[in-house]
């Protein structure tokens, strides 16, 4: 880090000043010349300690502390003006009558660029008109130097009162340094301090600290493993460093964070691991408030990335820079979790800390077995000699934790991470081994829990060596809300949520699978091994599907257990794909789907598997939509499993729709309705479903040529809103009804288009609003009109769309290349074109427009949605009602697409 007089030039900001006073007569023409003077140097100095971070990013202790020095200078200066210059002090009592102490962070010596400056006015008695004046009258410079200042003036009396009764002034009074004044008042702060308000107290301050790091947790998402999280408030995050120290300072007075192995609270592993989640974390703290300009602490994704890169980190093996800092951040994340297990624990030792047991005391608990004592309610080991003559107990303390429900000490936590390294290929291949490791999976209450403390231990990854890679691992999207290893772990969570019958009404059909009995052992590995083969170049279905072929057998999975498991992991996609991705009223699809599948036994296993696993991914994101689809593909797939895909047909499956819909409508004739059930050709009864069919019965009921009729129906079964069209047809129709629904904010989950023999065009479409819900139903006026007006011709959706079509800036460093494919395989009637791109509000419509142009007939669309990419399927045909053919067309038709989506991507930027 630079040098002291670097940052800020002490000698010549005083001779600078001292000739500001021989210069300058009025009071307020100095202050300001002052704040001059004073706002140069303090860009200067910013620009000296960004400069010097910029050359070692990863070296943050030097730069925090440079930054307080700075902010000495600045407030030190203007208090010399103010009582020296401004208001001079004209006796003995004035001149003892103020002290100027830094608290909370400031105190602490450690800022970012742009931290809070927390000062105390101290006064020996009541404030007088004097320190009012200087307090006064520094607070304005500081102010005018845009400092954002926390200030009280108490006298030592009032901070001990207050201290008693607010924790959050205690915190801050207990990283109290002197700056300047009448240091015997500081000295007596201090003094006083811990006589009177911090002896005997320490259980109390530690249970308030408690409470705030759960509160603060809970605001923050709860789980440290959160993609965006806050550097400074988020589980793992600075605070809960901080507040290990505070609580160290408050018990025993501690300056130092070194002092702690000193006091036999840490090891100097754990110290060492301390030290780097410190400087880690301050580092990127520092590049935050550096990039934005003020202090901010959340990491989100637009920021990563720009972090990552001052930070160092290259992209490399098929992973981006920004998701291998990412993982550096987790796993310190972790160690922070871990170091406050160690000092809480080591509190509760001495008594300090009441014990979290005590409700515990009324609940039977079961009795350890030999080898192991609780201590301080939680399981250890007796003799750690002993223990470790048998690596197999590394794997039993953990079952034994679960099998008696207590949890683990950290020194039990210790001896496992030190010796990590008994753990070798014959453990790994010992049958026990196994059996101790499947029970804490399958036979006890709480995998998760098991699973999440071996991970943050090392043990998952010493065991299962190829899990290693995954863990604190981020993918760099907004779709996947967790880190790879707490999404896996959630997965499993949530199956065992299943098994108990927690998920009846979210889950029936995975329940009763449970429920009728299933292969748990083949279920759990699946889901423990799905996404394992992340993080890598190649497909990570296909290298977690080898992946399993190693690790099944090695755990004593029987041969055609081992290849389910492998088939589950290569395949874990292929339900959620098929059913988001492909029309389920296209016969081909099911038929398709159950070749795959083969067996009921497979498909319940996939159903299962794949339901954990989105509701994984994070809050939201399983919806009824996702439900009904999954659920309608597993309905399908069995029957055609049980009656033969030969059933699965379209000519079965329209003749159903005609009689149903013929039953619904019995208050037409049998005029009207037979004229109904012909208008229409095969596709249209195949694709929707009888509700639907009646709603645009009605709709088409004495439907004069000039006429555009909709219907607004919320559908909660899928979690949207159904919006039925009918109109005379004419080209270009679905592109103008996608512009509309665009500019009022719709999402378009599916759609349908049909014209009729006689001429008219019927559509379907299934929206939701931005936040994955059926529109309000007051909003349902606004979005009726401006259909109206853009199928009418009032608003032209091309023109309109441009101020609606932006990507936000926080979403504007995703990466997703855009790639066009085409299938004339996956339907018997219809080419399926699969568009994978960014997702943005216009996109559906300049893909519709695109098609249109081009003489494609669309019948339906397909649009899932991952985050911020978009993989839409469209089933078209061309002019003459058949599916494109020839390579040339097929070509042409991918470069329009492509010129029209990266064309729209590339404005949608610029905005």
């Amino acid at each position: 880090m630079a040098a002291p007089d670097d940052i800020f030039d002490r000698e010549a900001m005083a001779s600078a000043l001292k000739r500001l006073v021989e210069d300058t007569a009025d009071a307020k023409s100095m202050r300001n010349a002052t704040v001059g003077l004073l706002s140069a140097q303090m860009k200067h100095g910013r620009t000296t300690i960004a400069e010097a971070i910029a050359k070692r990013p990863l070296d943050a202790g030097p730069a925090v502390r440079a930054y307080a020095y700075l902010t000495d200078c600045v407030v030190h200066t203007t208090f010399l003006l103010a009582t020296k210059v401004l208001h001079p002090a004209t006796s003995a009592d004035t001149r003892e009558g103020v002290a100027l102490v830094a608290v909370g962070g400031y105190g602490r010596a450690e800022m970012a660029p742009y931290s809070d400056v927390d000062l105390l006015f101290l006064t020996p008695w009541k404030l007088t008109p004097w320190a009012e004046s200087v307090i006064e009258s520094m607070l304005y410079m500081l102010w005018d130097l845009r400092l954002k200042v926390g200030h009280a003036s108490r006298t030592v009396n009032e901070c001990l009162r207050l201290g008693k009764d607010d924790h959050t002034i205690r915190t801050a009074l207990l990283e109290n340094r002197y700056l300047a004044g009448h240091k015997p008042l500081a000295q007596e702060l201090r003094k006083r301090l811990r006589k009177e308000l911090f002896s005997n107290t320490a259980g109390d301050f530690i249970e308030s600290k408690m409470t705030e790091r759960e509160a603060r947790h809970s605001k923050q998402g709860g789980n440290r493993y959160v993609v965006e999280p806050n550097v400074k408030e988020a589980k793992g995050g600075l605070r809960d460093l901080q507040a290990l120290f505070w609580i160290a300072k408050y018990v025993h007075g501690v300056d130092r964070p070194a002092e702690l192995v000193e006091l036999g609270l840490f090891t100097r592993e754990e110290f060492g691991y301390f030290q780097r989640a410190e400087n880690f974390l301050w580092a990127v703290r520092n590049q935050l408030h550096l990039i934005t300009g003020r202090a901010m602490d959340q990491l989100t994704f637009d920021l990563q990335v720009e972090v990552a890169e001052r930070m160092g980190y290259k992209d490399r093996a098929g992973r981006r820079g920004v998701e291998i800092f990412m993982q550096d951040y987790f796993r310190h994340a972790t160690r922070v979790g871990d170091l406050t297990r160690v000092l809480l624990t080591a509190m509760e030792a001495d008594h300090i800390r009441r014990m979290p047991t005590f409700a515990g005391l009324f609940q039977r608990r079961k009795r350890v077995k030999q080898g192991y004592k609780i201590l301080h309610g939680r399981i250890t080991i007796q003799d750690e000699k002993d223990f470790l003559k048998d690596p197999l107990n590394l794997l039993r303390l953990f079952d034994e934790a679960l099998r008696t429900g207590y949890k683990l000490h950290p020194d039990a936590v210790r001896a496992v991470s030190a010796n990590l390294d008994l753990i070798d290929d014959t453990v790994r291949r010992d049958p026990q081994a196994s059996k101790i490791f499947l029970n804490c999976v399958l036979k006890r209450d709480d995998p998760g829990r098991a699973l999440r403390r071996m991970k943050e231990t090392g043990l998952l990854g010493a065991f299962i060596p190829e899990f290693q890679p995954v863990v604190g691992m981020m993918q760099f999207n907004m779709y996947h809300h967790y880190t790879v290893d707490e999404h896996t772990i959630i997965c499993i969570e949530t199956l065992s949520q299943v098994e108990k019958g927690m998920l009846k009404d979210e889950l029936p059909i995975s329940t009763r699978i449970v429920e009728d009995g299933i292969n748990r052992r083949v279920l759990y590995l699946a889901l423990l091994l799905h996404d394992i083969g992340k993080g890598r170049p190649e497909d990570h279905s296909l290298l977690g599907a080898r992946v399993a072929r190693r690790v099944a057998p090695r755990l004593g999975f029987k041969p055609k257990e081992c290849e389910t498991v492998e088939w589950l992991v290569r395949h874990h996609l292929l339900m959620s794909d098929m059913a988001q991705k492909r029309d389920l009223a296209d016969p081909r699809t099911v038929r398709d789907f159950a070749k795959a599948v083969k067996t009921q036994q497979r498909l319940d296993l996939l159903l299962v598997l794949t339901s954990c696993d989105i509701r994984g991914v994070g809050p939201g994101v399983w919806n009824n939509w996702k439900a009904m689809l999954l659920r309608n593909l597993y309905r399908q797939t069995t029957e055609a499993l049980s009656t033969g895909l030969e059933d699965v047909n379209r000519t079965s499956r329209e003749s159903d729709a005609k009689k149903a819909v013929r039953e619904a409508l019995t208050d037409w004739d049998k005029a009207k309705l037979r004229r109904e059930t012909s208008r229409h050709y095969g596709p249209y009864w195949q694709g929707l479903q009888t509700e639907t069919h009646v709603a645009i019965a009605r709709l088409l009921d004495g439907l004069r040529d000039d006429e555009v009729r909709i219907d607004l129906h919320e559908d909660v079964d899928r979690d949207a809103t159904r919006v039925c069209f009918v109109m005379a047809d004419h080209p270009g129709i679905f592109a103008r009804l996608a512009g509309s629904l665009a500019l009022v904010g719709a999402n378009v989950v599916d759609a349908r288009t049909f014209t009729t023999k006689d001429g008219y065009a019927t559509a379907a479409f299934w929206i939701q609003d931005t936040e994955g819900h059926p529109y309000e139903v007051d909003r349902l006026g606004r979005l009726k009109s401006m259909i109206h007006k853009t199928l009418g011709g009032e608003i032209v959706a091309g023109e309109a769309m441009v101020k609606r079509d932006k990507i936000k800036k926080r979403e504007k460093a995703f990466r997703h290349p855009t790639s066009v494919s085409f299938d004339n395989e996956g339907s018997d009637i219809y080419t399926i074109i699969e568009v994978d791109t960014r997702d943005r509000p216009g996109l559906l419509y300049d893909i519709a427009r695109t098609l249109a142009n081009n003489n494609i007939y669309l019948s339906s669309a397909q649009i899932a949605t991952y985050g911020t990419q978009a993989v839409d399927s469209f089933y078209v045909k061309d002019m003459f009602g058949l599916k494109l053919m020839g390579q040339t067309k097929l070509e042409n038709l991918e470069k329009k697409l492509l010129h029209a989506i990266e064309q729209g991507a590339s404005k949608a930027a610029a905005q």
